[in-house]
């Protein structure tokens, strides 16, 4: 595997986005960038007029796109080594064999509304489904100035290190590649690392919790709180630039996780890869961060 940063652009707002943020995140990686477009075969259903000189190609879209793009990045971060790539093919194929080649993927989203929620697109949902390396979905609201963020309520805007990355860990399926993708991802921001862990109540006492006694409940909770501790430590130990925030309590993980990106730099959510009877799939929780974060969302695959 190649340390690349690779971006999967169409032209549109939302791939624009993930190509500035992918800039980014090669910049703090000391990483080169690829800027990737599939473009697949096009043969209408109907009979059109043959194309003329006034009527550019999808060769010629195809190949513009990601040199105009490539020139408008290297304005905004001179020094960060770009290359394009066109593909012929079916987006979703070559997104997936470009995922197990980088060091990660970023793709963009179109975003809906605050009461809608966000939405991913079928191509992206699937890459995610599939891909076998983190992916990354941006945005289209996705911040223009390269260093800041910007503040809500009039405030000034904070920089990505003043912002923690939030993790969503599952004790009951640790990964080693969700937890190191999280670490490193704060310490190439120089930010603290916010980790998250839900866990709930015995199904008996899940709709009244009152009526577990007070003292079987906080020595649930210190198990609990003891068994994160344990899981992080040797991460702590790998990374002792990290600052470290647990947020270890009864509840539901998406909830959550949705409300911490609002001032969150990343969200990074694991994805176990499994098949099922209608083929992969990204499972709840990731599929409700996906499309309410906020925040940018790193989606990493382990076993």
């Amino acid at each position: 595997m190649s340390r690349t940063v690779i971006a999967g652009i169409d032209g549109s707002p939302a791939s624009l986005a993930a190509a500035e943020w992918a800039a980014r995140e090669a910049r703090r990686r000391r990483v080169p960038l690829k800027l990737l477009h599939a473009m697949e075969e096009w043969i209408p259903s109907y009979g059109y007029a043959s194309q003329t000189e006034a009527t550019p190609s999808p060769q010629y879209w195809g190949e513009r796109i990601p040199r105009e793009v490539a020139l408008q990045l290297t304005e905004r971060h001179p020094g960060l080594e770009i290359t394009t790539e066109q593909v012929d093919g079916r987006p979703l194929t070559v997104l997936v064999a470009a995922a197990q080649e980088a060091e990660v993927l970023v793709l963009g989203s179109r975003g809906l509304g605050a009461m809608t929620g966000f939405l991913v697109g079928s191509v992206s949902q699937a890459v995610l489904a599939q891909a076998k390396r983190p992916v990354v979905v941006v945005r289209p609201s996705a911040w223009l100035d390269a260093d800041c963020l910007p503040a809500s309520d009039g405030d000034a805007p904070r920089k990505d290190k003043d912002r923690p990355v939030v993790l969503g860990l599952d004790l009951s399926h640790p990964s080693t590649e969700l937890l190191d993708h999280a670490f490193d991802a704060a310490a190439v921001r120089r930010a603290p690392l916010r980790v998250i862990h839900r866990w709930s109540m015995p199904p008996a006492f899940a709709f009244d919790p009152a009526l577990l006694a007070p003292e079987v409940r906080d020595g649930m909770a210190t198990s609990m709180a003891t068994a994160l501790a344990d899981e992080l430590r040797p991460w702590r130990d790998k990374y002792p630039e990290v600052r470290v925030e647990v947020d270890c309590s009864v509840g539901q993980p998406a909830n959550q996780l949705v409300e911490a990106s609002a001032d969150a730099s990343l969200v990074v959510v694991g994805r176990r890869i499994r098949r099922s009877a209608i083929g992969a799939h990204l499972g709840p929780v990731v599929h409700a961060v996906l499309h309410h974060a906020t925040a940018p969302v790193a989606v990493v695959p382990h076993a």
